[in-house]
């Protein structure tokens, strides 16, 4: 069985001057993940194990340097899955954890439950033993108070304009990191982490904690997506490439397939993600960037801003 892992980094416009930060992390990161699996190990531990080194990163919006929401603090949501017995564990909106991805891979392994959310995932993680951590960075700070004291400028007024915005400065959304892999045995796994996008309204949760959306792993497709997260929860974007891959269609041409069907039903700015079981990493994206890293077997990691 060919071992594989893919990362990203988040799908969007990426500031001048950050790609190189950018793919070297996400190649650090797959590294992380690659010496797991070439090591015998699962490939739940490598996606993890990939994430949380993103996570630490703060160029990244997950974990530490994670977007602000409109009050100005962070709301951290994140989903691991695994193919075997389709187990799953997520949390939405924690405040103050260093490593999100861990706190869901707890709620899977810990709990009869798939996913925790607000007070009742933030009590969880500190039951858990996870320490109080502030994942706010003073670059994420003055990025806020910057929009916040241009908000007509940024919003409009009204929420509509939110969208054209968005399209118009998409580097201003922040990303999502994610990673899927297969390991020796076969086994699918895969783990999503974001902050987000900036100035969301408070409790708003997008597609990366939800199972067949954001994050999936069926026996068939180890899947992460990353961008306008409203779009990806009404595609169930993940769950429909691992569809096409059972209905007989090749990785490549159902990732592209899905990505494409997006692009028609909302115009939507999303990246994807794919690792299939038989070790072949597939990444697109309708964004002009999406930072990523991939091996498969013994070959190198290869590291890009664009697929």
């Amino acid at each position: 069985m060919t071992i594989a892992l893919i990362a990203h980094g988040g799908a969007g416009r990426w500031r001048p001057g950050s790609d190189d930060d950018a793919t070297e992390g996400l190649r650090a990161a797959v590294e992380a993940g690659r010496a797991i699996l070439a090591g015998g190990g699962r490939a739940l531990d490598a996606v993890c194990a990939t994430v949380v080194m993103l996570e630490d990163n703060p160029i990244f919006n997950a974990g530490t340097g994670a977007v602000l929401n409109f009050d100005g603090f962070c709301e951290l949501d994140a989903c691991v899955m695994e193919s075997r017995e389709a187990r799953v564990g997520a949390v939405c909106g924690l405040q103050r954890v260093r490593n999100p991805v861990l706190v869901a891979r707890k709620v899977m392994e810990e709990t009869d439950h798939v996913m925790l959310t607000g007070d009742g995932a933030q009590r969880f993680a500190r039951v858990m033993g996870f320490p109080d951590h502030d994942p706010v960075t003073p670059e994420r700070r003055a990025d806020w108070f910057d929009k916040r004291n241009r908000i007509d400028d940024v919003l409009g007024e009204h929420a509509l304009k939110m969208r054209r915005f968005l399209k118009d400065h998409p580097e201003y959304a922040g990303g999502t990191v994610g990673a899927a892999a297969v390991d020796g045995q076969g086994v699918l796994a895969a783990a999503t982490s974001t902050g987000g996008v900036t100035l969301k309204m408070v409790g708003r949760v997008g597609d990366s904690p939800f199972p067949g959306a954001g994050n999936y792993a069926s026996p068939h497709v180890a899947a992460s997506a990353t961008g306008t997260g409203e779009f990806v929860l009404r595609s169930l974007a993940t769950r429909a490439i691992s569809e096409r891959v059972e209905q007989g269609a090749s990785l490549a041409d159902a990732v592209a397939a899905v990505l494409g069907r997006m692009g028609e039903d909302f115009d939507a700015d999303v990246g994807l993600i794919a690792v299939g079981r038989l070790g072949t990493p597939v990444a697109l994206h309708r964004t002009k960037d999406m930072p990523h890293a991939f091996f498969s077997g013994a070959g190198a990691v290869v590291s890009r801003m664009r697929a």
